[in-house]
């Protein structure tokens, strides 16, 4: 013989100061457990948008990043020559050999952090048709000027228009703010590739090369003429969307894995919390226990019934903690990446996956703090139970 859900849903009502502690615990277990995931998802889903997958990247090989990759100048030269490379309605190439450096600037908080200036040809524009200036201009390729990303304008001094920032033993003067849709290139500035060239004595030799193919189906065969030259030996090439995806896989498993570490730690108080409040319900009805019981419900019943009420708060714990974590979308935060060493603003972001993982986390956690409470209730003495003992 079953026990109804209407008996199970009662019993809340006798208990509701330790029920609504319970659940507030869950709840916010689950929110720091979805907002971990989010964080790292949000830093996947920045990078992962920040590369177009019709562009193609050249880097060089097993190297972590762009300040760690370099492409001399007779390879830029070289792959200049490769077939497939598109073209504009000029005949210019949409080739961008791109120089990536690292400078320091003052937050606007206090303290010092990393930026990337990435220096571009002009065609890296129309490679990247969602860089937008939103303030001002673009620079002269004559002068030492940059545009900064709406990201670093947010968090960084000296990056308004008309400011002047300082690196390479000189002056640069900011003449513009654009955005990228949120992604990746809003954590950057940029300038003239000569320039920033000349600046750090680089002569040639770039970081790595964006282009774009006359046609993608065209890839395969692009790739075979690059792998078959020896001369290109040293460097590999990909979508920049892949490149970019990359970028985020170190820095999102160590997100995940320390954030996780620190979710369980703070589960085995939710457990607890979970296992007393279920055993206080076994412990104030232990005469019901034995009522049931003696009217002929199995043991397995009643301990189906207690592991139901535990899975309900546990439920609705965790829809309580999403509904929270949900609010995080809102707001975006920045951190250094390490592949880049550099400055990376990203927002949280949530998914189903992410919703699936705090259901499946919460329900564990109700089935762990619920089963022994369940479990002795189940294996009480009728007569005892009777009694009241």
């Amino acid at each position: 013989m079953s026990i109804p859900f209407k008996y199970t849903f009662r019993n809340f009502r006798t208990r509701k100061l330790t029920t609504i502690i319970t659940i507030i615990g869950i709840a916010l277990v689950v929110f720091v457990f979805a907002a971990v995931l989010m964080m790292a998802f949000g830093v996947e889903k920045t990078l992962s948008v920040t590369g177009s997958k019709e562009n193609i990247k050249v880097v060089r090989k097993s190297s972590q990043g762009e300040i760690t990759s370099i492409v001399e100048g007779e390879i830029v030269n070289l792959i200049k020559t490769l077939p497939n490379i598109a073209k504009d309605y000029n005949g210019n190439q949409l080739f961008s050999a791109e120089p990536v450096v690292i400078i320091n600037l003052e937050i606007k908080t206090g303290g010092l952090s990393n930026v990337s200036v990435r220096g571009i040809d002009q065609p890296a524009f129309k490679l990247r048709p969602n860089i937008k200036i939103v303030e001002g201009r673009n620079f002269n390729p004559s002068l030492r000027e940059l545009i900064v990303g709406k990201a670093i304008n947010k968090k960084f001094k000296d990056t308004n228009i008309g400011d002047k920032i300082k690196f390479a033993g000189d002056y640069w003067t900011v003449v513009g703010i654009f955005e990228a849709d949120g992604n990746g290139f809003e954590s950057e500035v940029w300038g003239d590739a000569v320039q920033l060239l000349n600046a750090f004595n680089r002569g040639s030799a770039v970081s790595t090369i964006t282009l774009k193919l006359d046609n993608m189906n065209n890839f395969d065969s692009f790739k075979r003429n690059f792998e078959t030259d020896k001369r290109l030996k040293q460097f590999e090439i990909m979508t920049e969307q892949r490149f970019f995806e990359m970028q985020s896989e170190f820095l999102a498993i160590f997100i995940r894995v320390l954030g996780t570490f620190i979710t369980i730690i703070f589960s085995f108080g939710a457990i607890i919390g979970a296992a007393i409040t279920m055993y206080a319900a076994v412990a104030n009805r232990t005469v019901e226990i034995g009522t049931m019981r003696a009217l002929g419900f199995s043991r397995r019943s009643i301990m189906i019934s207690f592991l139901i009420e535990s899975l309900i708060i546990a439920i609705t714990g965790a829809i309580a903690g999403l509904i929270l974590a949900s609010t995080l979308q809102f707001f975006s935060l920045s951190t250094i990446n390490w592949n880049s060493f550099a400055e990376l603003s990203f927002s949280f972001a949530l998914n189903s996956s992410i919703i699936i993982s705090s259901l499946i986390f919460a329900i564990a956690m109700g089935i762990l703090g619920g089963f022994l409470p369940a479990f002795r209730a189940s294996r009480l003495n009728i007569v005892n139970a009777l009694r009241g003992g």
